[in-house]
């Protein structure tokens, strides 16, 4: 059973919605990842290390919209800074994107 949060500790995190504006391999990543330039808008640009190669090619997420996580402290991964944290759902060992049914402006809230 997943513990419980109270509504208040949600409003704290900001989801947003980017484009992935460029895709690049992660060859020192522990696991195999990419490492992703996505557009949030007004809020900028955000790198992210992401570990979706098995389900996605760098053709296929390049202009791709994403939900990501653009409020948590900055994580170094091996020799890359990752400043947000795209979202999906695990299926085993992939992830499967999340993404906004229809395309809207980059860095809208996601609630």
């Amino acid at each position: 059973m997943p513990t419980s949060i109270a509504f208040e500790d949600f409003t704290k995190v900001d989801l947003r919605i980017g484009t992935i504006i460029e895709v690049n391999d992660f060859p020192k990543a522990t696991n195999p990842a990419y490492q992703l330039t996505i557009d949030f808008g007004d809020l900028g640009i955000k790198k992210s290390s992401a570990q979706i190669t098995t389900l996605y090619t760098k053709d296929e997420l390049l202009d791709r919209q994403i939900v990501a996580v653009v409020n948590f402290p900055n994580k170094q991964i091996a020799n890359f800074k990752s400043e947000c944290l795209v979202m999906g759902a695990v299926d085993g060992k992939d992830v499967v994107l999340l993404k906004p049914e229809q395309s809207v402006k980059n860095g809208t809230t996601v609630s």
